[in-house]
């Protein structure tokens, strides 16, 4: 007799038939990568702090030229990169690329869940098994809870004791001259330039030899 299936497999078949629409996450800020703090774990900072929202599809590049040129101005204190869900890896490269870039900036990481909404319809040609030929597109909505991290880089000294904080980098200090580099020679052959020194002096006994003869 066989097994009965699973309810995540009779789940996972039925998914199969749909297609996933758009992700709804909860707002942020404005912009779409760029822009307003809003609302979010560092909500007290002081107004002028920049927002980098960090999407899956964003570019480091894009967000980094952003990033910079808005640290580059005296009145802008402070940036904000936050991501959720596969995001998160691309959040931090974007602010340790940025301390590296920036010297002096302290930085606190707080990391929580976040809501997204998941709508999902059906696709076209094949009915579901719940829905007959001829029906409309059958849509689902999913919530899930996915994990979204966000780190605040500060060029204003902040509270070393709260959850998260790391101080600045230290300068990077100043680069050491190359070491020459010496070939390796057997033991008793002279090094370069020693033994066409000692071939133009003359040899002991060379000038007793050039008086006798």
């Amino acid at each position: 007799m066989a097994k009965p299936a699973s309810p995540r497999s009779r789940q996972r078949r039925r998914m199969e038939n749909f297609r996933k629409v758009r992700s709804e996450e909860a707002p942020v800020g404005g912009g779409a990568e760029g822009g307003g703090l809003g609302s979010g774990p560092f909500a007290d900072l002081a107004p002028g702090a920049v927002h980098m929202r960090v999407k899956e599809g964003s570019k480091i590049r894009n967000l980094l030229a952003f990033a910079t040129a808005s640290m580059a101005q005296p009145a802008t204190r402070a940036i904000v990169f936050s991501g959720c869900g596969r995001a998160t890896t691309k959040t931090v490269t974007c602010a340790e690329i940025l301390k590296r870039r920036l010297a002096g900036l302290h930085q606190v990481t707080r990391l929580r869940y976040r809501s997204v909404r998941e709508v999902w319809q059906s696709l076209p040609p094949g009915p579901t098994p719940d829905q007959k030929p001829g029906d409309p597109a059958t849509s689902l909505s999913v919530l899930k809870n996915v994990p979204s991290l966000a780190i605040l880089l500060s060029k204003d000294a902040l509270d070393p004791r709260q959850p998260g904080y790391q101080p600045p980098n230290p300068h990077p200090g100043p680069s050491s001259q190359p070491s020459v580099p010496t070939t390796k020679r057997s033991l008793g052959e002279p090094a370069a330039g020693e033994g066409s020194a000692k071939r133009s002096q003359p040899e002991p006994g060379a000038a007793e030899e050039d008086r006798t003869a």
